[in-house]
């Protein structure tokens, strides 16, 4: 079995700067790509940040230039950094996973986290 879990969301002030984790756990031989993605309150979860095995990065435009995503791939986790935070930045952000577990090297799976909650406000 493998699970997602983050960690670092809270309350930060407009312009403060916030640093999320997500480690996967469990019987995993290889990670192919991480994500984070967020979910504001009425609206429809949107991708924030990827990076790939070979640490490839890529970042949506909406955060490019206050977000950054990077990895251990050792201890199978991901960060996300942000900085200059805006309150339209508030939402629960939530770690994607696309892995190949031990014992099942041609087969990927996808997994979720439960999610962190960011709140930017004053």
């Amino acid at each position: 079995q493998v699970q997602l879990e983050e960690s670092g969301g809270g309350l930060v002030q407009p312009g403060g700067s916030l640093r999320l984790s997500c480690a996967a756990t469990g019987s995993i031989l290889s990670f192919n790509a991480m994500s984070w993605y967020r979910q504001a309150p009425g609206k429809q979860r949107e991708w924030v940040a990827r990076i790939t095995s070979d640490g490839t990065t890529d970042i949506a435009d909406s955060v490019k230039g206050r977000f950054t995503i990077s990895g251990d791939n050792a201890k199978y986790t991901v960060y996300l950094q942000m900085t200059s935070l805006k309150p339209e930045d508030t939402a629960v952000y939530v770690c994607y996973a696309n892995l190949r577990r031990i014992g099942e090297r041609l087969v990927s799976y996808d997994y979720w986290g439960q999610g962190t909650q960011v709140t930017v406000s004053s």
